[in-house]
């Protein structure tokens, strides 16, 4: 059991940014919906680097906001799958943790090469007369959301009492997981960087969890990132930790990993067809414990989508099919070109 407590003690860290950091961005998504509308509309060139920017931000609500542009015809088919190129979906979060400076790095080379993918996939499509989904419709992001000045609301505390279950049992775990953090049972012992982050930032939450708007904490906090995101972070972490950690002492995966590289390349890709953000994490693992070069996590990265394509399959199979070998034949040339390279 004790050998368990590492690998716990890490997802639980990684979880815990990863939560922070989604509410960070969906909050700041939310606040700049109606600019990037406007900034969105506008010739090809444009659409490009904006799907590509909001495809490269940490998550996966970058490339909702893609897919509900696509289906209200603000973007090119190119356009989308170019912003699909650019996310690497929720495991962002995680690669920030474990190597900011390289997620980063990578983040920019996916933005890139968006672009760049989606200049090709437009010209593909012209000459293979693809013609993007015009009959489906989106439901619109929120339009009647309430106004910026009524989310930031310090009288929410006077009201606490009354707040709504959900609301306590957030404000418990982010106040529980403050307390472990403080006191050093989670996380490292010593006030290191990343000890002072993720408590600062668990602060900063914790004012946005107690003060919001009972709509905005409701849909976006509750529903959408506690609900539906943090379990299978965890899950998902925790299973590519204890696989990496049981394949270096049990099976010599290393030695494996290394003898079929090529393999694993094409696996990395072939596993984005999976509209999910967890199998992902097993490439941003091995990378991480430095079992695999950084052209197999490019490869990935590209190929996979996280969530993103799961509203727009529930609208066009056939657009989604088209966007996903684009994806990952781009993923494998890109890839394999890196590869070869050496590394």
């Amino acid at each position: 059991m004790l050998k368990f407590v590492p690998i716990i003690n890490h997802s639980i860290m990684i979880t815990l940014f990863v939560f922070v950091m989604m509410l960070f961005i969906d909050y700041i998504n939310v606040l700049t919906r109606g600019k990037m509308e406007k900034a969105v509309k506008g010739g090809k060139g444009r659409q490009y680097v904006v799907s590509s920017f909001l495809g490269s931000t940490p998550g996966c609500l970058g490339a909702f906001m893609n897919v509900s542009f696509y289906v209200h015809g603000l973007l090119s088919f190119g356009a989308i799958v170019g912003g699909m190129i650019a996310t690497s979906g929720d495991e962002s979060f995680v690669m920030l943790t474990l190597f900011p400076k390289k997620a980063l790095l990578l983040f920019g080379i996916l933005f890139i090469l968006g672009i760049i993918g989606a200049w090709i996939a437009d010209k593909l499509a012209g000459l293979f007369k693809i013609t993007p989904c015009e009959e489906c419709k989106l439901q619109e992001f929120h339009k009647k959301e309430e106004r910026i000045s009524t989310w930031f609301r310090p009288q929410k505390i006077k009201d606490f009492p009354g707040l709504c279950i959900p609301r306590y049992i957030s404000f418990i775990f982010i106040v529980t997981f403050l307390s472990l953090i403080g006191v050093g049972i989670i996380g490292t012992k010593e006030w290191d960087w990343k000890r002072i982050t993720i408590f600062s930032s668990l602060i900063i939450a914790l004012f946005i969890t107690c003060t919001s708007s009972n709509h905005y904490f409701k849909e976006h906090i509750w529903e959408h990132i506690i609900k539906e995101h943090l379990w299978k972070v965890f899950l998902w972490t925790f299973f590519a930790l204890f696989f990496i950690k049981f394949g270096l002492n049990y099976w010599n995966l290393e030695v494996f990993i290394k003898d079929n590289m090529r393999l694993i390349l094409l696996i990395s890709a072939l596993v984005g067809i999976i509209p999910e953000s967890g199998p992902h994490l097993v490439f941003v693992m091995m990378f991480s414990n430095g079992l695999i070069p950084f052209s197999v996590l490019l490869t990935s990265s590209i190929s996979q989508d996280g969530h993103g394509m799961l509203p727009l399959l529930s609208y066009t199979v056939k657009d989604s099919l088209l966007i996903k070998v684009f994806n990952i034949a781009f993923a494998l040339i890109i890839g394999g070109i890196v590869y070869i390279s050496g590394l």
